[in-house]
């Protein structure tokens, strides 16, 4: 398992205990040692820093929509192209079954090794992945079926051939039909939620955050490059951003972070998505218990900063 600096102390001392396990059978000293490793573990991320909770939502073990599908939907039917140009890797989206609950399911995909990582964009979609999520947005609605987006992407692609085909506009329109959308939306934050990047598939009834993930306008590193003229004040701008989950629940961003395994969701993939399901499970029987109109209305509402006054204040 590749590990993070602040990591390392940890893996250290969990190697030791394998070797223990393999060649003791004291297991006064196995406990005390996996005691100390446990302790470790609380110490080091309870004072994690934000620059670190940003390493840990980009760790190369973290789980990415497609682990998350596996996992908590009992089966899962994927839906390709935006009927326009072509089908774009880094948005992938389904129909999928959650406890007998068929929900249409959008997230951003990374990849694992250097040709996943070309194949997915590095989980920077183009326009067309924009418009593939908008198609499935459509179609859910269509049929009636809730919707649920996972958000994990450094940004939207920044090149020329993006901007060419209409990478704002794409991302303008998938914001404006979110906000009307006739079905539930939930999102969460599973990893990164990089400006607009995250936004085009990031409005929604309820907004979730893993306990170790960001969501911000821009990325510490390109903060930094903009302020400083280079990366070397990434740490620095990832504490000024206040990006992390606990500082999007804070400013009432989001509507609740949800805890991960101890040492991060990459830790135990079985665990996080089993709370995951049951967190979408309890807010879509929230949502469908509400009247439409009135969902629509507080989901414009929310989105729209009614609730700082600053458009159509309430009379």
């Amino acid at each position: 398992m590749s590990a993070l600096d602040f990591e390392k102390p940890i893996i250290k001392l969990e190697k030791e205990l394998e070797k223990l396990k393999q060649n003791s059978q004291n297991t006064v000293i196995i406990q005390k040692l996996t005691l100390e490793i446990d302790n470790l573990k609380k110490e080091i991320f309870k004072n994690l820093t934000r620059w670190q909770r940003v390493q840990l939502a980009r760790h190369p073990q973290r789980p990415y929509t497609l682990n998350y599908i596996e996992k908590i939907t009992e089966d899962f039917i994927a839906i390709y192209g935006d009927r326009l140009f072509g089908d774009d890797k880094a948005i992938v989206g389904g129909l999928g079954t959650i406890q007998g609950k068929t929900v249409m399911i959008i997230g951003h995909q990374k990849g694992r090794n250097i040709n996943e990582r070309k194949k997915r964009n590095f989980g920077m979609p183009n326009p067309e992945g924009y418009r593939k999520a908008l198609r499935l947005m459509k179609l859910a609605e269509k049929f009636n079926k809730p919707i649920v987006t996972l958000i994990d992407t450094p940004g939207a692609f920044p090149g020329i051939e993006a901007e060419e085909r209409g990478q704002a506009e794409a991302i303008a329109k998938n914001i404006q039909t979110m906000c009307s959308l006739k079905v539930p939306v939930i999102n969460i934050v599973i990893g990164e939620g990089a400006s607009g990047g995250a936004l085009g598939i990031g409005v929604g009834d309820r907004m979730l955050m893993l306990e170790n993930t960001w969501y911000s306008v821009i990325a510490p590193e390109s903060c930094s490059a903009i302020l400083w003229k280079g990366w070397e004040y990434k740490e620095q701008a990832a504490e000024s951003l206040k990006l992390t989950a606990q500082d999007m629940l804070a400013q009432k961003m989001i509507d609740e972070i949800i805890p991960e395994p101890l040492g991060g969701a990459h830790r135990n993939i079985d665990a996080i998505a089993l709370t995951v399901k049951k967190k979408i499970i309890q807010y879509l029987q929230e949502l469908e218990n509400m009247d439409v109109a009135e969902r629509v209305f507080k989901r414009i509402k929310k989105w729209s900063c009614f609730d700082h006054g600053f458009l159509y204040p309430e009379k």
